[in-house]
């Protein structure tokens, strides 16, 4: 994970001084924990949960949000302000600071879509097949989240077939009982003097 986090850093600012890096992949795939941990190996990278961006209104129909509240800031070079969405609540809270730090993350369903990659300085999709990461998420959510993700399903098999990210994510993370593979992507832009395949596990570490 470490060689990964330094090939990161070494990449030019796509966003203002950010480096902005999207972590892809449809739901229950396990984004979020791959986020935290690139995270960690960053020294504590700043990760934005596309979670808190969406709605159960929008659950896709965000992106005005997005880069009204955390792009045009990074762009500027300033801190951002979004307001995290209360799923439970069903109403956003109150302003949350996201500093335009050397790395930011951003994680979850729709990161790498069409308006959102001009500002990517690379894009990660986890891969692992939709009716599977699905299951593990229905697994995670319980039977209180069931009519939920009938709902979430056809939301996400429309989105991406209007807008996929995988065609351009730049790196495929799989993961398995050693840990996480990290491979090049259809995008395929890393150089030959750089490494795109990483292993993270008990005695490899990427």
């Amino acid at each position: 994970m470490h060689r990964l986090a330094s090939a990161l850093r070494d990449l030019p600012p796509s966003c203002g001084p950010v480096r902005l890096v999207g972590v892809d992949g449809h739901a229950g795939s396990g984004k979020t924990t791959f986020a935290g941990r690139l995270a960690t190996a960053l020294g504590g990278a700043p990760v934005l949960h596309l979670d808190d961006i969406a709605s159960h209104e929008e659950l896709f129909a965000w992106t005005a949000r997005l880069l009204t509240q955390v792009i045009e800031p990074f762009g500027h070079g300033t801190t951002a302000q979004y307001s995290p969405y209360d799923w439970r609540a069903r109403r956003f809270g109150p302003p949350r600071p996201l500093p335009a730090a050397p790395v930011v993350l951003v994680e979850g369903v729709g990161a790498g879509r069409r308006a959102l990659r001009p500002f990517l300085a690379r894009l990660l999709w986890m891969e692992l097949p939709d009716e599977e990461s699905w299951a593990r998420g229905r697994a995670r959510d319980g039977a209180e989240q069931r009519d939920f993700w009938g709902e979430w399903v056809r939301a996400e098999r429309t989105h991406f077939a209007e807008d996929p990210s995988r065609p351009y994510a730049h790196l495929l993370v799989t993961q398995s009982q050693e840990g996480y593979e990290v491979l090049a992507g259809p995008a395929r832009t890393f150089g030959p003097d750089q490494t795109v395949t990483h292993r993270d596990g008990p005695s490899a570490v990427c």
